[in-house]
């Protein structure tokens, strides 16, 4: 009798810490996937189209990966790169211009798992620069929640409130009670005005959109799309497994989200990576005292982003009618601690503050060169002033 117990609580621990992992993986960053995703073209219907697109395609990915090696590798959605997407603009060729430069990623992000030097290759941009692009992109996306304040200071108050507040004693649950706010608030602010939702709108659907090739999207969205999500989520992704005792299957998961991301492109999706910040959720100690047992948190939590999939099509129908400034200031709220983390990074090495700085600045001007957006430019431009004046002075 002890002994079942023991076991049914040694189940209930992983099972557990897998709900939670999808459920404050998804929560705390679907609305910058929306924001990124209308920002470079798509209508309503086709951003609904990629949240629910994404959010299949890395459940099913987890759990064919957990089941296969029975490790807590988790997958998620590029929050890095959709807030990229989110400063961007729409591109030359438009939304199908934007869609064939996702499906190029997944191409890229499979090859690098196929082609080893590719890897190594990502692995030698300079990890400050990285960051610094990473943390321009995300500062116009930061300061949404503070300009929010002075167009609807009574809706987005209570927002931010909550968010210190859980900050403060829940931090992992800071950014979903934040959102369940900004709920609250939509809901009361429909029954003000009497709106009302149909029914029939709620369900989830998927829009095929045909990819085009277009040099500029690929240039100024795949090419930053695939460094960020390589740099700031596959490569911290194995590093998190790894500080557990965990070695990531390196080519069959980028062969996994490579495949995935493509997959998901025509439908809408942008990327599909290894988990960062959600995967101590499932690796660490609160999956349960085995460690061999705690592939199953990874499972659940795959079958759990399989359920949320079925809930994509109400929140984007909720979100879409909210008031205007609003779900930014959420989006904008879950990415602080990525943009504080990110901008440490990107000056904390003396010798690389010139290029660090500039890389920053470009990202956060919103510059547009030629169809080409500024995370690429920021790393063009870092890299230069890297080799102009801090290898010299190295010398």
């Amino acid at each position: 009798m002890h002994t079942h117990q023991a076991a049914r609580q040694g189940l209930l621990e992983p099972v557990l810490a897998g709900v939670v992992t999808a459920l404050v993986g998804f929560t705390s960053s679907f609305a910058v996937v929306l924001a990124g995703l209308r920002a470079t073209g798509a209508t309503p219907e086709q951003a609904a189209s990629g949240l629910l697109a994404l959010t299949a395609v890395v459940g099913l990915g987890i759990v064919l990966l957990s089941l296969r090696y029975r490790i807590p590798v988790t997958l998620s959605w590029s929050t890095p790169g959709a807030a990229l997407l989110a400063g961007a603009s729409i591109p030359a060729g438009g939304w199908p211009a934007a869609v064939g430069a996702f499906l190029v990623t997944g191409a890229m992000i499979a090859l690098t798992g196929a082609v080893p030097w590719l890897g190594h290759l990502v692995a030698r941009i300079p990890q400050h620069l990285a960051q610094a692009m990473l943390a321009g992109v995300l500062l116009p996306l930061c300061l949404a929640p503070f300009q929010a304040l002075g167009t609807i200071p009574l809706l987005v108050l209570p927002v931010i409130v909550i968010w210190l507040a859980a900050s403060a004693v829940v931090p992992k649950w800071a950014v979903p009670l934040a959102l369940a706010a900004a709920l609250a608030v939509i809901a009361l602010q429909f029954a003000v005005d009497g709106t009302r939702i149909e029914a029939s709108t709620l369900a989830p659907t998927l829009t095929l959109t045909l990819p085009a090739l277009e040099p500029a999207a690929l240039v100024g969205i795949a090419l930053p799309l695939y460094v960020v999500t390589m740099a700031s989520q596959n490569l911290p992704g194995v590093a998190v497994l790894s500080s557990f005792g965990y070695r990531a299957p390196w080519r069959p998961a980028m062969a996994v989200t490579g495949a995935g991301t493509a997959i998901a492109a025509p439908f809408g999706g942008h990327a599909v990576n290894l988990a960062a910040l959600s995967a101590a959720l499932s690796a660490g100690d609160g999956a349960g005292r085995d460690p061999d047992r705690r592939w199953i948190a990874a499972l659940t939590a795959g079958l759990t982003y399989l359920l949320l999939a079925g809930a994509s099509g109400a929140l984007v129908v909720v979100v879409g009618a909210a008031p205007a400034g609003l779900v930014e200031a959420v989006a904008g709220l879950a990415l602080i601690s990525t943009m504080a983390t990110a901008a440490t990074a990107s000056f904390s090495d003396p010798t690389g503050r010139m290029s660090g700085a500039v890389t920053f600045l470009l990202a956060a001007s919103g510059l547009s060169i030629a169809g080409i957006g500024g995370a690429f430019w920021a790393l063009v431009g870092g890299l230069a002033v890297r080799a102009a004046l801090e290898r010299r002075s190295a010398l």
